[in-house]
């Protein structure tokens, strides 16, 4: 019984694959939806995917497991603000000596604005105040020489660190400034290193691409106001970032009088919503994908509806001769399944080598493949061979023969 059931099934799918040699631009074209489809499918997830780790990456990078504080003035006129609300270099020495192990560094940032002269002209400069711990929690790139260390901080050394593109402004290029002076302030500062930021902020922090760094100890004197903004904590582990904020909160609170306002954040949150965008897009841009499919399941359908009217005879023949209602079925519907795998295969192979061949081109990105949209796309090519070739197939098996054989 079983070798006769598999009889049968071989049958029907020799008849089909033979009934589409027959017609190979036609099945070529037919197939072609599902092969734009599925790769669709595959470049879609692998793109969402290597846009979500990229951003991920990139805000990561700006600093791992950072917290970050500022004093909030609130929107409470009343209580007014007092010079001592604000954060001082006192609270990050606080905020460092109380969470100890807990933390990898906690710096904090001073501002101000001074002008360079510059091939006769000025240039505004922010001038920023900061400590040793400074390039550890910013994540900061050396491309010349040092970065001030914590006895610069204590003797309140006159040195400066420039940003990349202020010391190709000012003296043609990062090895070039080291070893210059600068004045700032109306004093003479040493440029003893050049750096970057590994991930560009974009502005959206307290470097803006022209910036001098100089102990905070030195840029307190020339500031009217001690004022930190922000405090910046890198936490040990991920799982200790909310924690360690929350401690941060505290610390900043107790110190100072009641009322006084602190926003402490940490990247969590926007990390959060990145996975979130990064999940809505990838749910839009796949279902924009399978109305791709859906449309070559239609074309499927469409087609064999056609080639089941031109082959009226050829089903009358097949059923005169002895084949059944469940025969001429099985044909059609194997008819379909084969058009829908072959391009639904095609599809997968391009759109996987389509993210193969990009890994060959660069090492800055990585291109994830996702092997669960291998198998979806293959799933998806089978259900819509099934579901779409069902109608013309059950209409075929329901042609009588006699008048089949009498169709013009």
């Amino acid at each position: 019984m079983l070798e006769k059931l598999l009889m049968f099934h071989s049958e029907a799918i020799r008849f089909s694959f033979q009934a589409l040699r027959a017609n190979k631009f036609r099945a070529f074209l037919t197939a072609l939806g599902l092969v734009i489809g599925n790769a669709s499918v595959i470049l879609v997830v692998t793109i969402s995917l290597t846009s979500r780790d990229y951003i991920l990456d990139q805000i990561q990078r700006i600093g791992s497991n950072l917290i970050y504080a500022q004093f909030d003035a609130g929107n409470n006129p009343a209580m007014g603000v007092a010079a001592a609300d604000y954060i001082k270099i006192a609270d990050v020495e606080a905020v460092r000596q109380q969470l100890g192990s807990r933390v990898v560094a906690v710096t904090g940032v001073m501002n101000s604005y001074d002008q360079m002269r510059i091939q006769g002209g000025q240039l505004d400069v922010a001038v920023i105040g900061s400590d040793a711990e400074y390039p550890k929690v910013r994540n900061l790139d050396r491309l010349a020489g040092r970065f001030f260390d914590a006895d610069d901080v204590a003797q309140r050394h006159r040195v400066v660190l420039l940003m990349e593109r202020l010391a190709k402004k000012l003296f043609g290029s990062s090895s070039a400034a080291v070893g210059q002076t600068v004045k700032i302030h109306g004093l003479q500062f040493a440029v003893i290193g050049v750096f970057k930021e590994k991930t560009e902020s974009f502005g959206l922090s307290e470097l803006s691409g022209e910036n001098a760094l100089i102990p905070i100890s030195v840029l307190r004197y020339f500031t009217p106001l001690e004022r930190v903004d922000p405090l910046y904590v890198q936490a040990k582990t991920p799982e200790d970032v909310e924690p360690v904020t929350k401690m941060v909160q505290s610390i900043l609170e107790s110190r100072h009088r009641a009322g006084a306002r602190y926003r402490v954040d940490n990247l969590a949150a926007i990390l959060s919503a990145a996975r979130r965008i990064a999940t809505v897009m990838t749910v839009v841009l796949m279902l924009v994908s399978a109305l791709a499919l859906i449309i070559s399941g239609i074309g499927i359908m469409n087609i064999m509806l056609v080639t089941v009217t031109e082959r009226t005879r050829e089903i009358g023949l097949r059923m005169a001769v002895g084949a059944s209602r469940r025969d001429v079925l099985e044909q059609f519907l194997a008819e379909a399944v084969a058009i829908s795998l072959t391009g639904g295969l095609a599809g997968i192979l391009i759109g996987v080598a389509i993210p193969v061949s990009v890994r060959y081109l660069t090492d800055d990105i990585a291109v994830p493949i996702s092997p669960l949209s291998i198998i979806v796309a293959f799933g998806v090519s089978l259900v819509v061979g099934l579901v779409f070739g069902i109608l013309p197939a059950n209409r075929a098996a329901r042609l009588n023969p006699t008048e089949a054989l009498r169709y013009e």
